[in-house]
């Protein structure tokens, strides 16, 4: 085991791994689990795409009229997860969840696909379908109601960050002798506490 940790900055640490998942790893590099907190204290999860980080924290997009979004908005303790199987490495994040300014997500929304911004129009994330054909035919609505100009973003679509406050980078090693790194602090002005813990 290493006797000190790659680079005193997690999110360059961070930035060195997913530079090499995204070079090795085919399938969604930058798929990450999100783990909520539901009403009760139940735990909820599921996968979601990371689309930017750096020294702020964590940022993906999503309906704010979701489950998960009530969830966040509820109860912002959140955790995430990515694990490369092909590198066999994992990190894992837990922090607060926070939207993003509507400059961040209106930007981040212009370089989607067209159909994909449509999409965040027609599609009433979590709520029940009432048929198999109903969201083709949201989905015709709102090609029409755009026809021949920029779909703008949705009031009700953006983006959230995730502020850590625990970052954990697991490296595997034979005979399960993995290293693991915590980096950890009090709140986002605070400085980080670096530990080495066993396996």
């Amino acid at each position: 085991m290493t006797a000190s940790p790659e680079t005193t900055d997690p999110f360059e640490w961070f930035g060195r791994w997913f530079d090499r998942a995204c070079a090795e790893i085919d399938a969604n590099p930058d798929a990450m689990s999100l783990a909520s907190v539901a009403p009760g204290g139940q735990p909820s999860i599921r996968q979601v795409l990371l689309k930017d980080f750096g020294p702020e924290g964590f940022v993906f997009y999503t309906n704010y009229n979701s489950r998960k979004a009530r969830e966040l908005d509820a109860h912002p303790a959140v955790a995430l997860t990515w694990y490369w199987r092909g590198i066999e490495r994992q990190i894992r994040v837990e922090g607060l969840a926070e939207r993003v300014d509507a400059a961040t997500s209106d930007a981040y929304f212009a370089t989607r696909s067209r159909p994909s911004q449509l999409g965040a129009w027609a599609s009433l994330q979590s709520q029940p379908l009432p048929s198999p054909d109903a969201l083709a035919e949201r989905m015709a609505q709102f090609e029409q109601k755009f026809r021949d100009q920029d779909v703008p973003r949705p009031p009700h679509w953006g983006g959230y960050r995730v502020v850590p406050t625990r970052i954990e980078f697991w490296e595997g090693a034979a005979h399960r002798l993995h290293e693991r790194w915590i980096f950890e602090r009090e709140d986002a002005t605070s400085p980080w506490e670096i530990t080495q813990i066993f396996p």
